[in-house]
């Protein structure tokens, strides 16, 4: 199982790095989470460097997508050569995106007719491409989720976890990261955004 989240130039840190840090608590030898980025390396809104460790092609032939967010994501959008790489397919990937991946998503068409959540500095762009963003943190239809807020990343990396492993993997993995003398409210509140949405992927499948 291959996890990888997209992350460009100008990205933020919490968006990439905290779902990659809860993903990672499932450990399995064949479950793999890579970060991917159109260069050998990329640079956050903050300065830090991270090394790109597959590459855009790798990503689109991945399990699963969550789309980073960042400062330069309406560049990317504009890049029509960079989002031609992303050759994404919810009948196939689960798809996830962060803040302003959800504008990434919404360009590459796959929010046709379907709410979602993206940050408050984003969510003009992605109602300008058509999409009806929610006041919400998290929603997903099918195979695509979308998290508005930095902090939502943590509902988005469990809705793949319960997709992928199942509930008790993501109750478990959230466990783990979530504060001490709050760990049982914390999974609580988390899995109460993340359910809604596996009982209906569920029930479609």
């Amino acid at each position: 199982m291959h996890i990888t989240i997209l992350t460009f130039d100008g990205f933020n840190e919490l968006d990439s790095l905290i779902a990659f840090g809860i993903l990672n608590r499932i450990k399995k030898a064949d479950w793999r989470v890579s970060i991917a980025s159109p260069t050998a390396r990329v640079r956050s809104m903050n300065g830090v460097v991270l090394e790109s460790q597959v590459s855009l092609r790798e990503a689109s032939a991945a399990d699963a997508v969550i789309v980073g967010s960042g400062m330069q994501t309406r560049e990317v959008v504009a890049d029509e050569a960079l989002m031609a790489k992303l050759q994404l397919d919810p009948s196939r990937q689960l798809l996830g995106a962060q803040c302003s991946g959800t504008l990434v998503l919404a360009k590459l068409g796959f929010l046709q007719g379907v709410p979602a959540c993206t940050d408050l500095t984003t969510k003009p762009w992605v109602q300008e491409a058509g999409v009806d963003v929610l006041n919400q943190p998290f929603f997903a239809r099918g195979n695509v989720a979308t998290a508005g807020g930095c902090l939502a990343s943590q509902y988005l990396a469990a809705w793949m976890i319960a997709r992928l492993e199942g509930i008790e993997a993501a109750q478990s993995a959230l466990h783990y990261v979530a504060p001490v003398g709050e760990k049982a409210d914390y999974v609580s509140r988390a899995m109460g955004h993340i359910s809604p949405y596996l009982h209906e992927a569920s029930a479609t499948a």
